[in-house]
């Protein structure tokens, strides 16, 4: 079966663009050569990718099933082409490290400028995504290290234990007031919260601590990274939950508050786990020995 790169791109951008005519324009093709590459495609597959449609194509149940292999195929492209840019630079190789916003801001980014002192010769490339998307990451072998909340691990792999880090309550002061002490479950749990989206870490802790009192969390408000939850909070619509480093990197004025949890509910583990047989294995080893070594 014949699958070249511009093939592979082309279904991709289809998917993304949901028309053969939007995706043939984004990567400079004639449409009639684009339909063509599709058909020619589906004929080896001996199976349908698309549904023709009077506005556009939709994606296949078979299709459906079939794109996360082409998506495989355009990792490993993506894998190939860096690593050999890397190593036609004299450098040992490229390793691709996952993480949550979190941990890369409190510790990953301190790492990565320590593992890079130490070994110059390697070229790193970072991907921020939330823990269960990392984990999805690992398992396609999209990345070849990814560190992610431990209990959200659905992973097989090996889990080596890199951090920990707790959340803490932030409010807008003239819109919430909190005691001195620290906030119980109970306290919070009819207040408007201010989450992470589906698959990250802090929106599990949410939910874990809804269900200890036998209670769904509604998720009314949820955001894409932290400075979105604080700009949610400024103006009182909620109050948030993140790790008092993280709030600090934000330089937050004085009407943002933030206030300790009880309990641990609010305590998270972060663990390590990597793939082997992606990237060169000294040059792996030499990585994740440095990532552990705090």
């Amino acid at each position: 079966m014949k699958l070249d790169s511009i093939t592979v791109q082309l279904v991709l951008t289809i998917v993304e663009e949901g028309s053969i005519s939007k995706a043939a324009d984004k990567l400079n093709l004639a449409v009639a050569a684009a339909s063509k590459r599709v058909t020619d495609l589906e004929s080896q597959l001996g199976a349908k990718l698309f549904k023709r449609q009077p506005h556009g194509v939709k994606v296949t149940e078979a299709g459906d099933r079939l794109l996360a292999h082409i998506r495989q195929i355009d990792n490993l492209i993506g894998r190939l082409e860096g690593d050999a840019q890397a190593l036609g630079h004299g450098r040992d190789g490229r390793i691709i490290i996952g993480a949550p916003k979190a941990a890369i801001i409190q510790f990953l980014a301190a790492d990565i400028a320590r593992l890079q002192a130490a070994y110059p010769q390697i070229t790193l490339k970072i991907l921020e995504e939330n823990s269960k998307i990392v984990q999805q990451l690992l398992r396609d072998k999209v990345i070849d290290v990814g560190i992610y909340e431990k209990t959200s691990g659905f992973l097989d792999l090996p889990q080596f234990a890199y951090r920990q880090d707790r959340l803490v309550l932030v409010y807008s002061r003239p819109h919430f007031q909190f005691g001195a002490g620290p906030v119980g479950i109970d306290d919070i749990l009819d207040l408007p919260i201010v989450s992470l989206g589906k698959g990250s870490a802090v929106l599990a802790a949410v939910e874990r601590a809804y269900r200890s009192r036998g209670r769904a969390f509604p998720n009314n408000f949820s955001a894409s990274g932290f400075d979105t939850m604080l700009a949610l909070v400024r103006h009182g619509l909620g109050v948030g939950l993140m790790p008092p480093e993280v709030l600090r990197s934000f330089h937050p004025e004085a009407a943002l508050g933030a206030a300790e949890l009880e309990g641990d509910w609010h305590q998270r583990s972060y663990v390590l786990s990597c793939v082997e047989g992606q990237a060169q294995e000294q040059t792996l080893r030499n990585v994740v020995g440095e990532l552990l070594k705090s």
